[in-house]
């Protein structure tokens, strides 16, 4: 579809809309390549890049397995706890008590009972541009939908993972999440 200001510009109140169609026309190509597997996809993503993760977990069933890095998953309740407010002011066009509809056409909260995909969520305690509790609340629903899924939360950190041990953690964990859903099974399991 598009980037820079005017893409910006354009898809102002459309968080789930134009954006992830864009991505998903990204997967659609890619998995259409000859030396994708289309069966075994992920995706993960940070700070907005988590919100569209938290956006795909009632939207599609396309990836095998998710990780969800400071993502916005309920933005009545991020509102009122951001650093950032300037930003859903602008986004949205108001506050959640002046615009509602589109707070909640928007939310992924309102989207839990479409969970499927396993989902490695993290987050920071110090973070506050996407408060923690928003990871808190996404793992919640995540487990109450009885979606695999694992939290990994940091008190020392911010919206990004920055100290060395707590990146080491943070790629580890990541990578073993999305191995343990992506794996192919071994030849001894199939008979071969």
């Amino acid at each position: 579809m598009g980037y820079g200001q005017k893409f910006t510009e354009e898809i102002r109140d459309d968080w789930g809309g134009k954006p992830y169609e864009d991505i998903m026309a990204s997967v659609d190509h890619v998995a259409a390549l000859p030396y994708a597997d289309s069966d075994r996809m992920a995706a993960a993503g940070g700070s907005y890049g988590g919100y569209m993760i938290d956006w795909m977990l009632g939207h599609t069933q396309r990836f095998k397995v998710l990780v969800s890095h400071a993502g916005v998953y309920d933005l009545r309740s991020m509102f009122g706890a951001t650093e950032e407010l300037w930003f859903p002011i602008w986004e949205f066009n108001g506050t959640p008590w002046d615009n509602p509809e589109s707070y909640a056409k928007w939310s992924p909260s309102n989207f839990v009972k479409d969970f499927h995909t396993p989902t490695l969520v993290i987050g920071g305690e110090l973070d506050f541009r996407v408060p923690y509790t928003q990871s808190l609340q996404l793992f919640t629903a995540l487990q109450l939908q009885k979606v695999p899924s694992k939290l990994l939360e940091y008190p020392d950190e911010g919206h990004w993972i920055l100290k060395p041990q707590n990146s080491v953690l943070w790629y580890n964990t990541f990578l073993e999440w999305i191995g343990e859903w992506t794996k192919t099974p071994s030849a001894s399991s199939t008979g071969h």
